[in-house]
């Protein structure tokens, strides 16, 4: 593990950016497409604001996300609708788009027609990764029963999340995860900096974090 730390959350978003753009130009210039796997929620908006921009042949990158909440496109804790709204715009527009929330009733459902889209852009080319402060990420919980069918080495790429308080959801798994080219992690605050030392200490099962703490890039802020 590498960690990186940077003066202010500006310039990790900036630095983090080019490198990102970086490695998935520097990959598709020995292969006909690239992948890039990311988070939801706030904190990586400015980097994608950036990254948006970057000069790539972005219609040969397929973008899709760690894990989505079960809810259309427009709803407004849609992890889809944030990445709309800040990465896949300007030159990202061109990027092919995997939305795992695919209409389906229920996340179960949805499973076998995200696997068979996933599986074949296996190993992802960039994986950035989010952490929250009870150490989980992706929709990988602490203690959590489906966490430990998704850290199995055998899981399937994808997975249904149901034992969370609010909606159900669907995840990459360890699988999909773990194998990834390019891997960062990119967290703010002191908070989290401490949890990320925690997590180094114990069972990924209660810190789902410490699963992707091998070959892996942190980037922190505060």
């Amino acid at each position: 593990m590498e960690f990186v730390e940077y003066p202010d959350r500006e310039m990790m978003a900036l630095s983090l950016a080019r490198k990102i753009s970086g490695e998935l130009a520097q990959h598709l210039r020995v292969n006909e497409t690239a992948t890039l796997c990311v988070p939801g929620g706030t904190t990586p908006g400015p980097l994608f604001d950036t990254l948006s921009g970057g000069d790539l042949d972005w219609s040969r990158v397929t973008v899709f996300l760690n894990d989505e909440r079960w809810v259309d496109g427009e709803h407004v804790r849609s992890n889809s609708r944030l990445l709309h709204r800040h990465l896949l715009t300007n030159n990202a527009a061109a990027a092919r788009y995997i939305d795992l929330y695919t209409g389906d009733p229920e996340p179960e459902q949805a499973v076998d027609t995200l696997a068979a889209q996933i599986q074949p852009l296996l190993p992802i080319t960039v994986l950035l990764l989010g952490m929250g402060t009870d150490m989980h990420t992706a929709s990988l919980f602490p203690g959590a029963p489906e966490t430990a069918q998704a850290l199995a080495p055998h899981a399937p790429p994808v997975m249904a999340v149901r034992s969370i308080k609010d909606e159900p959801r669907i995840t990459l798994t360890a699988s999909a995860l773990q194998k990834a080219i390019c891997p960062h992690l990119m967290i703010t605050g002191a908070d989290k900096r401490e949890a990320l030392e925690r997590a180094q200490t114990l069972d990924a099962r209660d810190a789902p974090i410490r699963a992707f703490l091998g070959d892996i890039t942190v980037h922190w802020a505060e």
